[in-house]
């Protein structure tokens, strides 16, 4: 099949209406958050689970049906940031949570998300392994301070799993992004 020839995906697909949808859950996550009482951090922590769900599902279907869009590739990172952006500077604005460690961790986020919309026309680096632990310790981590009743020291030694994860990680995908790059510039001839 050539280029030509491929399958043309439709933006309008089961998956990136997962994403859009995880998108819009942020704001009622983020509301549920900041209202006081257990009800509403239970109700703020099943909306964060629902809309985590959404960013494992949306991937499975895209590459399970290939499903996989321009749009997709652009707004279900933007979704998971958001997501988990959101989650940590509302618990740094309670209180709950060191601002360094938001910082830390939104900042490497978006040096990767921009780093991955520059690299977007000539290739997509795919998640490594040490991504997707990360992925799973950071919502593990926001989840156990959401939770109200959950010892301190399990938060932070989760936390700092993922702090260490999400630096390392983000220093392998800078590595791998330049590979990529030099691989490029040769297969150009520059």
């Amino acid at each position: 099949m050539t280029k030509d020839e491929r399958r043309v995906v439709s933006p309008w697909n089961i998956a990136n209406v997962l994403t859009v949808i995880r998108l819009a859950l942020v704001p009622f996550f983020v509301f549920c958050l900041f209202l006081p009482g257990t009800g509403w951090r239970l109700a703020a922590l099943g909306v964060f689970a629902v809309a985590s769900f959404t960013d494992h599902l949306d991937g499975e279907l895209a590459r399970r049906y290939g499903l996989i869009t321009d749009f997709g590739k652009i707004a279900d990172p933007i979704a998971d940031k958001a997501l988990t952006g959101a989650a940590l500077v509302c618990l740094s604005i309670l209180d709950e949570l060191p601002w360094w460690v938001t910082a830390v961790i939104l900042g490497r986020e978006l040096g990767i998300t921009l780093l991955r919309l520059m690299l977007i026309r000539r290739a997509v680096i795919p998640a490594s392994y040490g991504g997707k632990v990360k992925t799973v310790l950071q919502i593990a981590a926001i989840v156990l301070y959401i939770v109200p009743w959950v010892p301190d020291v399990v938060r932070w030694v989760v936390m700092g799993a993922a702090v260490v994860v999400t630096v390392v990680t983000g220093g392998d995908y800078v590595v791998r992004a330049i590979k990529l790059r030099r691989v490029a510039r040769r297969a150009r001839g520059e």
